[in-house]
């Protein structure tokens, strides 16, 4: 295998068969030792998390495949912590994507004038970040893709489609055992002219409540497996 990205969360890897391997770290997103989804930065490590998060992405990503949501999923060996992909071109230099169901976190951040920490938004709101620690993770529009030359106004309106329709089933499955769904962030690449969900599904990059209270990956990722 030949390292081709190192990232916050995971390595990926490329493969003699064209296809690409994803071995997951046991780091998370956070601030000040505190899980938190929506930083930009690896804020600490949580020994047995790669496995975890590997594990949720492995069980979401068969869930699409069911219902016929195209993925760039392969195949997983948990043992190993890694995961075979479809090759994919990134958007710009990593585009992510953050959908809504509660006001929270860096949303509340940028407009807690306006609105209260914890009102739903009803319908999901979905916005986009570019991958950029430097300046911050900066939003961006649909319109600033398609003026950048990123991303055509056709393909942000499949990735906006897929991201409701993939936050809802999430949101379902985890409403079955009691829990609430926040917020959740993917990634999409491009393969074969098709926009498709890459990277994972993992308990790190969602924030999902239990009771009134926060859950963390290592527990959501129990809660979600050994239902």
């Amino acid at each position: 295998m030949n390292k081709i990205y190192t990232g916050k969360t995971k390595d990926v890897y490329s493969l003699d068969n064209g296809n690409v391997m994803l071995k997951f770290k046991d780091d998370c997103t956070g601030k000040d030792g505190v899980f938190d989804p929506g930083e930009n930065s690896v804020g600490l490590t949580i020994e047995g998390i790669g496995k975890a998060n590997l594990q949720t992405s492995v069980y979401y990503f068969e869930l699409l495949k069911e219902v016929g949501i195209k993925t760039h999923y392969v195949a997983a060996d948990i043992e190993n912590a890694t995961m075979e992909v479809l090759p994919a071109t990134v958007f710009g230099h990593g585009l992510e994507v953050i959908c809504r169901l509660v006001a929270t976190g860096s949303f509340i951040r940028r407009y807690g004038e306006y609105i209260n920490d914890g009102t739903v938004l009803e319908g999901g709101y979905v916005e986009c970040t570019f991958k950029n620690d430097e300046k911050g993770d900066p939003l961006v529009t649909c319109e600033g893709l398609a003026a950048l030359g990123i991303m055509t106004p056709e393909m942000f309106a499949s990735m906006k489609e897929q991201t409701l329709k993939i936050t809802r089933i999430v949101a379902d499955d985890l409403k079955t055992i009691g829990l609430d769904l926040w917020d959740i962030k993917f990634e999409f690449g491009y393969n074969n002219g098709e926009v498709i969900l890459i990277d994972e599904i993992a308990s790190g990059n969602m924030r999902v409540y239990k009771d009134g209270r926060i859950v963390d990956p290592v527990e959501l990722t129990r809660l979600i497996l050994n239902r």
